[in-house]
């Protein structure tokens, strides 16, 4: 490859990465995959009421998936009461005296509804608790230009300059300007977010450092420097762009 091809591709790949960064610049995006938490509860408030950006926010009730393990009590009709129920991998259960039913998506008020008009055909109003024994643990993913990539608890109150400190901080290839962060709001919709990690740092100014919600995804992209030193020999770059 000549040297003006290789210039060429040097400028088409900072073009498609300035392009990239600009598409993610939209606040809502189709998506797919179900979060951890629930609800349907979104703020409306604007980046000048709050102060700063905001992503959309759900009510984080959280939803039953496979796996999960519960108890069943019922107040007035203890005969009934059943431990250790486990989603199954299709999403129902199996209940004394009311057959199999499907909760896996529901909320804890869902499900005691659910349980509720199943047991109506043998009990008169039943009363039914709940206590969750065993669930998802809440989690974020950290993918990209981090030291560790991969898939992290979330404990506690946690912000993305945080979560990417927890995985493993920036690498030499990433780009701080343009770190962006997924988040479920919907079965199908997914909301981006496009941060300024870089300036964040370089003004110690994180008002804009948003706080995590369970599900989210961080993805650090690789610098157009880097990117372009994947296809010329390293220590030839500076040559190959001015001569």
């Amino acid at each position: 490859m000549n040297k003006l091809s290789l210039l060429g591709v040097a400028i088409l790949l900072a073009g498609g990465l300035c392009a990239f960064g600009a598409q993610s610049d939209q606040v809502a995006s189709r998506g797919g995959g179900a979060a951890p938490t629930a609800g349907a509860d979104v703020s409306g408030a604007s980046e000048k009421e709050t102060g700063g950006p905001q992503l959309q926010r759900r009510n984080p009730r959280y939803k039953l998936s496979t796996g999960d393990v519960f108890d069943l009590n019922f107040p007035l009709s203890p005969e009934f009461n059943q431990t250790g129920i486990t989603v199954q991998p299709d999403g129902y259960i199996a209940l004394l005296n009311a057959g199999d039913i499907h909760v896996e998506g529901q909320t804890i008020p869902e499900v005691k509804e659910t349980i509720g008009k199943a047991y109506a055909k043998v009990l008169h109003e039943p009363e039914v608790n709940i206590v969750l024994r065993d669930f998802q643990k809440p989690y974020f993913i950290a993918t990209g230009q981090v030291g560790k990539p991969g898939k992290y608890d979330l404990r506690g109150d946690t912000t993305v300059m945080q979560a990417v400190a927890e995985a493993g901080g920036f690498t030499e290839k990433s780009k701080h300007s343009q770190v962006l962060l997924f988040r479920q709001v919907s079965d199908d919709w997914v909301e981006v977010k496009k941060l300024d990690m870089k300036k964040m740092l370089a003004t110690k100014n994180l008002q804009e450092d948003i706080h995590l919600r369970p599900g989210d995804m961080i993805y650090v992209p690789q610098n157009a420097y880097s990117k372009i030193e994947s296809y010329i020999p390293r220590g030839n770059l500076a040559y190959y762009l001015w001569h």
